[in-house]
């Protein structure tokens, strides 16, 4: 697949596809969206937003979540804001998120098919690293999206001028639903 991704990008360049989608760094909307890496929003959130390219930061990942106050969706966040000129914050999580039923112990198993040893597991988690919580994923959608605006507006670095709320997408019709926290 990825070869017949660099032969399209090739072509893509050639023909100066990229041309429309010219811009600069700076969001034009001020705005950053942390939302799920879920397919199905590739397209639909940022048509549902009425987001163009050039408008704002969109930051992914598996669940439109902030796992703790140093992850990475975090430092990101801080430098939309700091050095790119964010002053909204959306997060943007949706229905059927498979992240709610992601779990390390599920998880296990397909890394043990998949050639992971146990030893190696077990060096993971006796390094300190708790593989139960960091592959674990959510079970209310509504209370995962009020816990990572909380975490994101209680941030020691983020100024308190910063916008942040919080919202649902139908992953279907794109339509939105605000979560109150």
């Amino acid at each position: 697949m990825i070869d017949k991704i660099l032969k399209f990008n090739k072509e893509f360049v050639a023909r100066k596809g990229y041309e429309q989608y010219v811009t600069d760094k700076y969001p034009d909307k001020k705005l950053a969206v942390l939302s799920c890496m879920d397919t199905r929003l590739t397209e639909l959130l940022p048509a549902a937003l009425g987001l163009k390219n050039g408008d704002a930061k969109i930051i992914k990942n598996a669940g439109g979540l902030i796992m703790a106050p140093f992850d990475s969706a975090m430092r990101s966040l801080l430098v939309a804001v700091y050095e790119l000129g964010v002053m909204e914050i959306m997060v943007v999580a949706h229905t059927s998120c498979g992240a709610c039923h992601m779990s390390f112990r599920e998880f296990e198993h397909h890394m043990l098919d998949r050639g992971i040893t146990v030893h190696t597991l077990n060096t993971i988690k006796h390094s300190g690293i708790d593989l139960d919580h960091w592959l674990e994923g959510f079970h209310d959608p509504e209370q995962s999206v009020i816990n990572t605006v909380a975490t994101i507006k209680n941030h020691p670095l983020l100024p308190t001028d910063i916008v942040v709320r919080g919202f649902i997408i139908d992953s279907e019709t794109g339509a939105l639903r605000e979560i109150a926290g």
